[in-house]
């Protein structure tokens, strides 16, 4: 957001919560505050702010969620802020119920400045001859929302052991969750063909191992917005995902592959996203396993819809949604 706001002549100040540290542009006393955390955590940031920082101003709390309903606990922070700001039409629906109003503000994926290093395939270790599947997710975010076990399962099934095709399984965050990651392991089990890969890598390295891979594929139970996604599609690769929640909204058949499911109730064994009275995805592995036969017998079913999948996010993700809600806001552009 900051990358795409002065990329459109916005001035933008930042403050950083973990180092309280202001940085950018001068901005004026009337400027709107825009918040990146999700309701739970809002009023102690706020009270960790500078009061010049939270006086005087409109403040937009920009929330992500990846349910069609929020917690109870989320009601307490809407007296905290004037507006709310969410990443996808499916969050917003989920938020309006919280009364106060809801704009819908997509990540713009595709004005940001989001360049991939040089990096190639040697130097992330991959084969030149094989067909490469990346899944790339952070195990902060609820493995079982993630959903790597279905995913390591839809992949043997397509593939076996054939070692001209490999999957790669980026996970962060790996040191608090020793459990999910043992679950994960023993998925794997001796599968010569699927790679674990745990490394911290840049945002410009991460975006070059995604560009090094043929398919990136995402069996998501459910989407906030799917960063990962609209990330490989800027990047013109092909993307197998889960055609439920918000990334149903920028991902269909003509710039992808959508992989079918069925809705169930949400259980998610840490808790965070445990509410079977709403529900999610399961994603369907008849259908993933079809998709990622299709795609990777396929090179230039890959390229054309990797070439329209670039095409619909610097279309889809351009920055107006975020433009039209800053000016909403009452600020100008300074150009």
């Amino acid at each position: 957001m900051v990358s795409a706001l002065r990329k459109l002549g916005i001035l933008c100040a930042t403050w950083d919560i973990d180092t309280c540290r202001l940085d950018g542009d001068a901005v004026g006393p009337g400027a709107p505050l825009i918040v990146h955390v999700n309701a739970p955590m809002l009023p102690a940031t706020l009270l960790r702010m500078p009061r010049t920082l939270r006086t005087g101003r409109k403040i937009i709390g920009y929330w992500a969620w990846e349910l069609p309903v929020v917690p109870d606990t989320w009601k307490h922070a809407r007296r905290h802020v004037h507006e709310i700001w969410a990443p996808s039409r499916f969050t917003a629906d989920a938020l309006i119920p919280l009364g106060r109003p809801v704009r819908v503000v997509e990540h713009p994926v595709g004005v940001a400045d989001q360049v991939p290093s040089g990096r190639d395939r040697a130097s992330f270790g991959l084969p030149e001859n094989a067909v490469v599947i990346l899944v790339s997710f952070n195990l902060a975010s609820s493995m079982v929302r993630k959903n790597p076990i279905d995913t390591i399962l839809a992949f043997r099934e397509a593939f076996g052991d054939r070692q001209d095709r490999m999957l790669i399984l980026k996970i962060g965050h790996i040191d608090n969750y020793p459990e999910d990651m043992a679950a994960i392991r023993e998925a794997v089990g001796n599968s010569i063909n699927i790679r674990i890969d745990t490394h911290h890598y840049s945002s410009a390295d991460r975006l070059a191992l995604m560009g090094c891979c043929d398919i990136v594929l995402s069996l998501h139970r459910s989407e906030g917005f799917g960063l990962v996604v609209a990330e490989a599609m800027a990047l013109g690769r092909c993307v197998i995902a889960t055609d439920w929640s918000a990334t149903a909204e920028f991902m269909d058949a003509t710039c992808g592959l959508p992989v079918a499911y069925s809705l169930v109730p949400a259980h998610d064994p840490r808790g965070v996203l445990d509410m079977p009275q709403t529900c999610w995805a399961l994603p369907d592995r008849h259908s993933a396993v079809q998709a990622l036969s299709l795609a990777a017998d396929n090179p230039d079913l890959r390229n054309r819809l990797g070439k329209s999948a670039q095409e619909r996010i610097a279309e889809r993700l351009d920055g107006t949604s975020l433009l039209n809600a800053i000016h909403a806001a009452g600020v100008k552009a300074w150009r």
